[in-house]
This record gives C-alpha cells, structure tokens and sequence, in this order.
C-alpha cells in the first residue's frame, strides 16, 4: 500500500533473536537498568464519541505528485485522472505515464479546436477511492487496479465507462514451491479455495494487504468471503460466514500495509509466512521471486479499468476518450507487456457485488480481522527536543484522531522518552475513561531532552509481555512515533536480539529520521514502518490505526 509509503528494510544480516523465555529474562534485567519514571496521567480530555472516518484525515491531494504532466501552451483542456500506482511509478511501473507522455506530445485536439492533455496522478487506487467518495477532490478519470474500487465509487456518484481495461493483470498467492508441493501432496488440485481449507487447517500459513487501502487485499477478502458464502452474494455478510471468517483470521498471523512487508517474510530464513498476496505484473517484475516461487491466481482479474469520475465535463470526456484510444495503439500494447502485464490465463469465478456490499464487507473484516484476540497496544512516543514546535503539533493532533480508530474493544497502554523514559498510561480497556486519559497524555506531551528510543520501546514491550503472560490470548502490538537518531541508552545491537526473541511486532512512524533504521527495527517481527510528514502524518496514522488496532 503505497498510500503510507511504507518501508520495509531487507536487513543486511538478520538478527539472531534470543529464545523467548531468554528474551524476557533479559527484557526485565535492562528494563531494571533502565529505570523508567513513573508519570501516570491523572486527569482526563474531552473526547468525541462520534465515528470517525478514513476520508477526514486525508491530505492535501499535492501530497500525490502529477507524474505524467500536460505540456504548456494555447488553449486545452486538461482531464485529471487518478492512476494505480503499479501503472503510474517509475521503470515498469511506468507504462500509464509513457503513454501520456506520448499522448501530450501528440498535439490531439478537441471538436472545438482545444488541446487535449491529461494529467497522471500518482495515488494508490483504495486512496484515491476515498478522495472520490469523500467528494474532496475529485479527478475527471480513475484508473484503479481493479473494479471493486469503481463499484465503491458508484455508490457515492455516478461513474461513466470510458474502458473496460487499459491493461490486463491479475491477482494471485505467491507461495513457496516446497510448500506448493506438500500441498498438492495432501489435498490434490491446488487453487483458492483449496488454499483458504489449507489456511484454516493450519497447513499454510499466509498473509494478505489491508483491504481498505490495496487492491489485492480487497479482491483477497472478496475471494474469502465468496468462498464461505458459497458464491451467494447475499450470504457474504452473513453471521455464519463471518463467524468462520473470524476463525479464519485466527490462522492469518497479521495482515500487513504493503506487499513488500509480506513479501520480506516469506523469502526471509526465519519468517512466519509461507504464502503471500500480489499482482502478477509486479510478481514477474521482482528478481528475488523468479525461482523458488510460484504465483496461483485467485479472484477478479485486475482489469485497470477507466472510468470518468462523476463531474466531469463534456470536453474532459473528450479527452479521456482520445486518451483510452492512444493508449489502445500497438506501441503501448506492446510496450503494456514488456513491463509484466501479460498475466497466465485465468477464468474468474468470483462475481463482482456491489458497491455497498464490499463497503461492508470492509467493516466486517475490521470487526474481525483479529480473529477473536484481544488487542493490546502501547504507544511510544518521542518527546525529545527536536520534536518542538510544528512537529509536536502535527503527530499530537495525529494521535487524537487515531482515537476514532482504535476499537474500543483493544487495550492501550502508553510510554514517553527522550533521555529519560516516562510510563504515561499502563494498558487498560479503551473505554471512553481511557480514551480521556490517553487524550490528556497526548495534550501534555512537553517537548525537550535528548532521545533514547530503545530504552521506551523496552519499556513498552515490557507492559506487552507482562499483559501476555497473564493472558497468553491476547495480541500485542507496539507503536514507536519518533523523529530523530537514538543517541541516549541502549542501541539497535543491546535491543535486537530481545525484540526479534518476544515476538511482538514493533510499528515504526518516523519523521525525517533515520529511516533504515526504523525498517529494520520493525521487520525484526514483521511489522512496518511509515516515512510520515507534518503534511501527511495524521491520514498515515489513521490508516495504520484503521489496519492494527
């Protein structure tokens, strides 16, 4: 999921991590080192009950950068169209951008003598539907991965066909061959359906993409649900289909924000993951899966359709005709698949639903895509100087509106550092009074003082494992929101071993900090970590909130 701009680190070596019961005993030794300050928060924030959703956090639409440019000059009309990242990137992800590069030097005009141009924005298609459908800023075209974007969208406006499909693609689960093989030992034929019995059966273990922000998430969650419903569209949000759902999601370890946070998984030696999700297009295009790999398609082709977004006018419905035809040439057909967009032939059986249908089908994964675990999350956050001024502002109202994401069903608990660590909320319910008190926690954040990162994050981890002791049920996570280099108390080195051996994944936000770092701290237990700005931190968090918690 571009949408968070996620960085997963390939470590340069992995780290051995300590045995578990090792990890905890050394976990509770630095932590006595470490000798954290007890600063409990004693009063309690007003708080809005009132639900919050994805499309009020978005930023600025210029977050998302214009990469097939239209060309200055005369009179022209100029059609917006937001495009898929897989098309609209850079090398072969770039086929959308060459064709408008190409289109805008062709000089094409209009019936009324205008220039036809367009204009390519970079954005992933789960976030430019929620553009879309939040009426914030709204494009003349769309060009998501697949169709059940543009059905999500219909829902809030009308959406007029402009093309079927620009580029053929397909989703599919990338497993590793000696598993395919055990697989097909046991239960003969090998497709979605098959692997979904396998995940349930504990034979497999896989993960997939957030489904409200990636495309193949979302067509993942459709082929699950399908599947269970016995292909009736009006059995997919059933009780009993939710309820073996939720039995499902118990053998799904987490669900990640990008392919490449699953995908480090699987090819790294000590992963959890045997199988993940992903595009065709981009499964030929990545060196590290070409042996040892095998791609299993699965539900609704990934057709790239074109669709013009409900307010456009005649003119850009003009110049998104003119568009889809020269991207129809030879050329680009040919050119369409040398970068990978030749997927194997596949016939989908899994029906397109509705629009309302998938926007509940989302909410129904969130309501159970934990499985039946309770949640348990400490925040960590950096109060060192350098987080003064703007900065502290941007991830403070950041964290208040993350409120409205996490579910009041999941337990929080709270950690400061800078040089000097602070407990500010141990875990409890999140019910309306910790609500309270985890909004005052975050109004009385007093920036100053050096940063000693490790020291919290084993603070915080310290409150997690003490939690699962108790209750071996549960499902930790941590969260780090940081701006700078650790230069007080222990290091990566001191902490490492520790981390990768308690299991509990470690989310990362960073500010202009040290980035690699940061990935490789959070992929030490398959976690992710979001490159976050003062423009974009609170749509980030909302989202990975949205996804976690």
């Amino acid at each position: 999921m571009a949408v968070l701009a996620l960085m997963v680190a390939s470590c340069s070596s992995e780290v051995e991590p300590l045995d578990k019961a090792e990890a905890e005993q050394q976990l509770q030794e630095l932590v006595q080192d470490i000798g954290a300050q007890d600063a409990l928060v004693t009063t309690r924030a007003s708080v809005s009950i009132d639900t919050q959703d994805l499309a009020d956090t978005l930023p600025n639409i210029d977050i998302f950068p214009i990469v097939g440019s239209p060309r200055p000059g005369g009179t022209q009309i100029v059609a917006e169209i937001f495009v898929s990242t897989e098309k609209s990137g850079e090398g072969t992800n770039g086929w959308i951008v060459e064709v408008a590069e190409s289109f805008n030097a062709s000089g094409q005009t209009l019936d009324d003598g205008s220039t036809a141009q367009v204009a390519i924005r970079r954005i992933p298609s789960g976030t430019g539907y929620q553009y879309i459908a939040a009426n914030k800023s709204l494009p003349a075209g769309f060009s998501p991965s697949n169709h059940l974007w543009i059905e999500m969208a219909q829902v809030h406006g009308p959406m007029t066909p402009i093309r079927e499909q620009l580029v053929p693609n397909v989703a599919g689960i990338v497993m590793k061959s000696e598993t395919v093989e055990e697989l097909e030992a046991k239960y003969g034929s090998l497709d979605a359906s098959v692997l979904v019995e396998a995940v349930i059966a504990g034979d497999v273990v896989m993960g997939y993409t957030d489904p409200f922000a990636s495309s193949t998430g979302l067509n993942f969650l459709l082929t699950v649900l399908d599947d269970f419903a016995g292909g009736e569209e009006d059995q997919l949000l059933s009780p009993d289909v939710a309820s073996v759902f939720e039995a499902f999601q118990q053998n799904v370890p987490f669900v990640a924000l990008t392919t490449l946070q699953i995908q480090e998984s699987v090819e790294k030696e000590n992963g959890t993951l045997d199988a993940f999700v992903m595009e065709y297009q981009t499964y030929v295009n990545t060196d590290s899966l070409r042996s040892g790999f095998e791609f299993i398609p699965f539900g609704i082709n990934h057709d790239n359709p074109l669709y013009a977004v409900g307010g456009a006018s005649a003119q850009e419905l003009e110049v998104l005709e003119l568009f889809a035809a020269h991207a129809e040439r030879q050329e680009f057909r040919d050119r369409a698949a040398d970068l990978g967009f030749v997927p194997p032939d596949y016939d989908s059986t899994v029906a397109i639903p509705s629009g309302q249908t998938l926007i509940e089908a989302q909410q129904l994964w969130k309501d159970k895509k934990d499985g039946g675990r309770p949640v348990y999350a400490v925040f960590v956050t950096d109060v060192s100087g350098s987080m003064s001024g703007t900065r502290i502002l941007a991830v403070s109202t950041a964290l208040e509106s993350a409120l409205g994401f996490i579910s009041p069903s999941s337990s929080v608990g709270m950690v400061e550092f800078s040089d000097v660590t602070r407990k500010r909320l141990e875990i409890a319910l999140f019910d309306l009074n910790q609500q309270g008190r985890f909004a005052a926690a975050v109004q009385e954040m007093n920036p100053n003082g050096g940063t000693a990162m490790y020291d919290g994050i084993l603070v915080g981890l310290s409150m997690l494992v003490e939690a699962r002791n108790a209750d071996s049920d549960i499902k930790p996570l941590l969260f780090v929101l940081t701006d700078g280099e650790t230069r007080d108390g222990l290091t990566f080195n001191d902490a490492a071993p520790v981390i990768a051996g308690l299991g509990i994944p470690v989310y990362t936000v960073g500010f202009e900090a040290n980035l690699d770092e940061l990935a490789q701290l959070s992929s030490l237990v398959e976690a992710a970590s979001i490159n976050a700005t003062e423009d974009d931190v609170e749509f980030k968090m909302a989202s990975l909130f949205n996804a976690g918690t």
